[in-house]
């Protein structure tokens, strides 16, 4: 709990994060931030599709439609602070010459976008209406 603290704070210090080890080769750096990126684009996708839900299917019953974009929406924000705790943990433990962090994050964001996609499907097939 401590080190989860200690990360967040990094999040909005991050100069802090050079007090760690040694400085690793720019090129890991960067390739850390550039998966920071492709988590951003993730959630922003997904806050994206949780919105065009919710506006582009009006004859879904409420609760389906609502359902399925706080789905999204929740994912998505999630995939956004999940993408900055990812990248402090990353680069710590370069600077400290540790394994990289391992997570259970990319196994359960890929179960809530297939549950929302299987649903989705059944939307189309069965086509719904409120």
């Amino acid at each position: 709990m401590i080190d989860f603290v200690r990360n967040v704070r990094l999040w909005f210090a991050p100069a802090e994060v050079r007090d760690d080890g040694e400085t690793p080769d720019y090129r890991f750096s960067l390739a850390n931030e550039r998966t920071f990126l492709a988590w951003l684009r993730t959630a922003l996708a997904l806050i994206g599709g949780g919105f065009a839900v919710d506006q582009f299917l009006p004859d879904l019953r409420w609760g389906w439609r609502v359902g399925l974009a706080l789905a999204l929406l929740a994912a998505g924000a999630l995939c956004a602070l999940r993408a900055v705790n990812h990248w402090v943990r990353c680069e710590r433990a370069m600077r400290r010459g540790e394994d990289l962090p391992v997570s259970r994050f990319p196994a359960l964001l890929s179960v809530v976008v297939a549950g929302v996609a299987v649903v989705m499907v059944v939307v189309v097939l069965v086509g719904w209406e409120g």
